[in-house]
This record gives C-alpha cells, sequence and structure tokens, in this order.
C-alpha cells in the first residue's frame, strides 16, 4: 500500500481519535493475499479498556470506508491499543506506566532495570535512577507474574 493510502487514513482518522481524547499511535496496512489488514493502535494516557476501543473502532470504521486511496479493494480493520510488547518512547508512554517495572537499555548498551517513578518530558526517575529520554535505545516493560499462594500458606 502506498504511503498516500496511509496518510490519508491517518489524515482521516486523527480529528475523530483526537476529539475522543485520544492519541493515534501508528496506522499500519499489510497485504494478506487479496485482503488487506489495517491496523490502527489507539492510546490514551490511561489504559483503555474494551468498550472504548470499540467505540473508536466504529468511527474509524465510517470514516475508512469511504476514503478514495483505498480504491475498492476489501479490507480488515483491526483497532487496538498498544501492548507490553511495544516499547516506551513518549513522555505519556511513561506517566501512563508509572508503577511498572521497565528495562532500559541505553545507548552505550548497558541496561538499567526498575520501577518507573516521576517523568518529566526529558527524563525519567526510576528506583535505580534518574534517566534522560536522549539516553535510551529501547525501554520495555517488564511483564511481572503474581503468585496465586496466599502469604502463610504453602
Amino acid at each position: 500500500m502506498s504511503k498516500d493510502a496511509i496518510d490519508a487514513i491517518t489524515s482521516a482518522i486523527s480529528p475523530v481519535i483526537e476529539a475522543g481524547g485520544n492519541y493515534l499511535e501508528e496506522v499500519t496496512v499489510t497485504n494478506a493475499g487479496k485482503l488487506r489488514i489495517i491496523t490502527v493502535i489507539v492510546d490514551n494516557e490511561v489504559h483503555l479498556n474494551l468498550d472504548q476501543v470499540t467505540a473508536a473502532s466504529r468511527e474509524i470504521s465510517e470514516i475508512i470506508e469511504n476514503i478514495a486511496e483505498l480504491g475498492d479493494h476489501p479490507f480488515t480493520l483491526e483497532v487496538t491499543s498498544p501492548g507490553v510488547d511495544r516499547p516506551l518512547t513518549l513522555p505519556r508512554h511513561w506517566r501512563k506506566n508509572k508503577g511498572r517495572l521497565v528495562i532500559v537499555t541505553k545507548n552505550d548498551g548497558s541496561q538499567q532495570k526498575g520501577r518507573i517513578g516521576e517523568s518529566a518530558e526529558s527524563s525519567v526517575v526510576l528506583d535505580t535512577g534518574e534517566v534522560n529520554f536522549a539516553d535510551i535505545e529501547k525501554a520495555m516493560i517488564e511483564i511481572e507474574f503474581k503468585s496465586l499462594k496466599s502469604e502463610g500458606s504453602e
């Protein structure tokens, strides 16, 4: 799919997504045989629930059905929120994930693991020290599993 079509989708749906208090993270289009899959990733300052994603999906679907750049080829629309497998790249990603465990790979190759505390536009405080965003190559949420055992039971 051409960049023009992705730009047309982005331009058409951004106002609706932003009007709902959300952010458009990414639009991708992949070809699966004769079918195209349009994936729209929507985010917010707080974690979106299924009802919010469904509402956004309905609004987006109505809009992209009328985008001329898509032609008349069939497509499947997938609207989702970012998963824990997406890197933290913007200050709002850090604010949203305050309290979670993160692994930061710095530009020099070193790693720092810590729990996310306060963040600003240029840095974040982890319980293991402050990190400037400019020094981060990649930052990923560490998935934590809680034990099903209650304290004191064996």
